[in-house]
């Protein structure tokens, strides 16, 4: 079997605009069926392998000593990005974080804020969380009915949450909220031309740009850290502040980085499956029926939207030897592609995985990932998502699209950017 992947298919793959529509999921088709391990070789990106397949998906993640996530860039980058981040931060990456870390760092940092992320523990949140969603709900239930959902519902509610668990006070909301959509938006259409696409700035200037945008985000989760560690609370922020890891308190860009993906990927992907599962209640009434009829259900509906939507399209893994894989010959120093939108839709996991089904018993979702990188924030996901539509729907009459339901341009991140509606409610 030829490795290389078409160019068609290639490019599609590195256009953002593509994870907005129908294109990936064609280009996921072809190469499920055709060639599911194959190589992509595009101008302006470094060669990298695209796994398509759920079972593939898996065993790379399982694989953590033969794949790595720090040792080259975890998301998809160009290579001329890729030198600039490189020459700033003297690393791969914007930022490091669980995500960008592998052993014997990552499980020293991921075990400081396990307990507070397990299923016991964030069962104990519930009550706080369910009078948010109760609170979300009765904002939505004064609206005149209809709503941008993205933006007035699903990008608030998650980052209250989040903030709460945090310990961040809620005057700091509108900061946290530029600052998170500030890192996953980078690849939204609207926002590259608000933001003049900074990749074709001269290098001087990005990096002025960037230095800055760095340091406004270690301003801002430094100043909640000194206070933290002069005043101890009982909350998230606390315990990363006044860590010690060998021995040693945690750096201020370990500190930074930990704060970053809590708020980010404990917002942003969350906000997505909301805004994903309101875009399918708003095009098919008979599902809003079945719910209501039978509440018991919304456990199952939160699972497919979460699979649905997929808010993390890709992430990326480097080789770290010469490997056999799935029939391919992988080099040392390999970057591998890991496509969990394609992993979500696979034929030989999901039957009819182009339908919304609540019957998915079990569901093989892998939106959060697997293995030692699994997402450390996946129950505290599901519980905000089953808390808001439990108080949202048993008052929610009707839901219907109000306008053109958009997307997200983004290969990492993505959903839902735009869910107008039109709703009654008690």
């Amino acid at each position: 079997m030829i490795e290389t992947i078409p160019d068609t298919i290639a490019r599609t793959l590195v256009d953002p605009s593509a994870y907005a529509d129908e294109r990936i999921h064609d280009a996921y088709i072809w190469l499920r069926a055709n060639n599911p391990l194959g190589r992509a070789d595009v101008p302006g990106f470094d060669p990298f392998w695209v796994v398509t397949r759920h079972a593939d998906i898996l065993e790379i993640s399982r694989q953590n000593a033969l794949f790595h996530n720090g040792d080259r860039a975890t998301t998809l980058v160009r290579q001329v990005d890729d030198a600039r981040i490189r020459k700033i931060t003297g690393t791969p990456h914007f930022v490091r974080s669980l995500v960008q870390m592998d052993a014997p760092d990552h499980p020293k940092y991921r075990a400081l804020t396990f307990k507070w992320f397990s299923p016991g523990s964030v069962k104990q949140l519930e009550a706080d969380i369910r009078a948010l969603a109760r609170q979300e709900v009765d904002r939505i239930a004064a609206m005149d009915g209809t709503c941008e959902f993205m933006g007035d519902v699903a990008l608030g509610y998650p980052l209250h949450v989040i903030m709460n668990i945090l310990g961040v006070p809620m005057a700091d909301k509108p900061r946290m909220l530029k600052l998170t959509q500030d890192i996953f938006g980078s690849q939204d259409i609207d926002k590259e031309k608000k933001n003049g696409k900074l990749e074709k700035l001269p290098a001087f200037l990005y990096r002025f740009l960037v230095k800055a945008f760095l340091a406004d985000f270690t301003r801002h989760f430094m100043k909640i850290a000194k206070d933290r560690r002069a005043n101890p609370q009982d909350d998230l922020a606390s315990v990363i502040a006044n860590a010690v890891i060998d021995g040693e308190p945690i750096s201020d860009r370990e500190a930074t980085g930990y704060f970053t993906i809590v708020a980010t990927a404990g917002h942003d992907t969350t906000s997505s499956s909301l805004a994903g599962g309101m875009g399918v209640l708003a095009r098919d009434p008979d599902l809003l029926e079945r719910l209501k009829a039978d509440p018991s259900l919304i456990a199952a509906f939160v699972e497919e939207a979460i699979r649905w939507t997929t808010p993390v399209k890709t992430f990326m893994r480097t080789a770290t030897d010469d490997t056999e894989f799935a029939g391919r010959r992988i080099a040392k120093g390999d970057w591998l592609m890991l496509c969990y939108a394609s992993g979500n839709r696979d034929e030989a996991v999901f039957e009819d995985p182009f339908a919304f089904r609540l019957d998915r018993k079990p569901n093989k979702q892998l939106a959060f990932g697997y293995g030692a990188h699994v997402c450390i924030g996946q129950h505290l996901a599901r519980l905000e998502l089953k808390c808001l539509f439990e108080e949202l729907l048993p008052r929610l009459k009707s839901v219907s699209l109000d306008g053109e339901m958009s997307f997200t341009h983004s290969w990492f991140v993505g959903g839902p950017r735009r869910l107008p509606l039109r709703f009654e409610i008690d």
